[in-house]
Parts: C-alpha cells; structure tokens; sequence
C-alpha cells in the first residue's frame, strides 16, 4: 500500500513498485486515516507512509496499522533526512525508513526486505538517527536493563549487532552463526523483549547502553 498525500509521489511509488514483478500494489491511500481503512479491507503485507499528512500523520496511522491483526509492516518515507518525525514513526512501529528521492531499486529491495522480517535503516544513519533523537535518562536506562536481564549472553551479543542495524547475514558473518540461527535468536529477543520488529529493540538496546554513541 501507498500512502501519500501528494497524487504526484503516490502515482511515482506505483509506477516504481508495477516495475517489480513480485510486488503488487493493493491500495493507495492519500492521508493516514484512509490507509487505516484500507488496510482492514485489503491484505497489504507492507505499507511505504509518508510521515506529514492531513487528518491522521504518518505517525499516529503507522501506530494504528501495527495494532490490526495480521497489520502490514511499515516503512516510513520524508523528504527529510534524520527528520525527528521519522523516529517518532520509529518509536511507532515502523520497520524502517527511506527518503523520497533514494533510488527506485533500492525503494523496491526495502519492501522486499521489510516484508521478510528485517529492519530497513542504512547502519550509519541508524545510529545518527537513533543518537540524536533517543537520550537516554536514568530512569529509562534502568527500565531497559530490566527487560534485558532476560536475554541469553548470546542473543545479547545479536542484539547489540542489531542495535547498529545489521542484516541477519551481516550478524550471522560477525557472530560466526547460520543466518537460518540469527533468525531464530532475532525472533526470540523481540518475544523476549515484548517489542514489534527489530528497530524498536535496538532502540531499547541504547536505552539499555549495550550500545555506545555511535554505534
């Protein structure tokens, strides 16, 4: 599903994405609100959602769309980079984030990579993103650690390689693991941690100061 409340953007991602022969576009949603409509009328796997829209934001529908049964992962789009809206989004629930002008097969290789289970946040501007807008307080700090102390040593390590936005075959190189392993110990940790996808864990992994500024 598109979502954008510009007809131009809107009519450009779904060009892009009928060039792809494994993806179809189900629904095209001009503000946040109609998305949320959307969505429980049509199976849509993964929603690309710009982040500033009319009656409901990017931000509060990305929220809303994780909350659905079998709801779509999302990937939020700006104009902006490191826009503070984008982590807010983030923080919602989104599974990662892309620039409006990022080139078309690498839009096209997110929605493949987002509808697989993984994050889609470049390393580098992972941890930008993460360490500007994600201060750590004490009383958060000690709530992350809390959650953390249930973790093996070795899904710790996995999630620290998560935390600075490594791909299971990334981790899997690093840790010296099967990627099929990596799977399973990404899986547990956000069971494990009660959080959505794998970008929200690595926000709680900085909570927590398993990872350092930057990275």
């Amino acid at each position: 599903m598109v979502v954008d409340d510009d007809a131009l953007v809107r009519l450009g991602l779904v060009d892009l994405l009928a060039q792809d022969p494994e993806l179809t576009v189900v629904a095209e949603a001009a503000d946040g609100l109609e998305a949320v409509e959307l969505a429980a009328r049509h199976r849509v796997d993964v929603a690309l959602m710009d982040i500033r829209m009319p009656r409901l934001d990017g931000i509060a529908a990305t929220r809303r769309l994780r909350a659905l049964p079998d709801g779509p992962r999302v990937i939020a789009l700006t104009t902006f980079d490191l826009d503070e809206y984008v982590y807010r989004a983030l923080a919602a629930g989104a599974d990662g984030f892309l620039l409006k002008d990022t080139p078309p097969a690498e839009i096209a290789r997110a929605v493949h990579v987002v509808a697989g289970g993984q994050g889609m946040l470049h390393p580098a501007a992972a941890r930008r993103l993460i360490d500007r807008y994600h201060r750590t307080g004490e009383p958060r700090a000690v709530a992350a650690r809390d959650r953390l102390v249930g973790l093996t040593p070795r899904e710790g390590e996995v999630l620290r390689e998560v935390a600075v936005g490594r791909s299971n075959a990334e981790i899997a190189a690093v840790l010296g693991m099967r990627e099929s392993t990596v799977k399973a110990h990404v899986s547990r940790i956000l069971t494990g941690l009660g959080v959505g996808n794998r970008v929200q864990a690595a926000l709680l992994a900085r909570d927590a100061g398993i990872v350092g500024d930057g990275g």
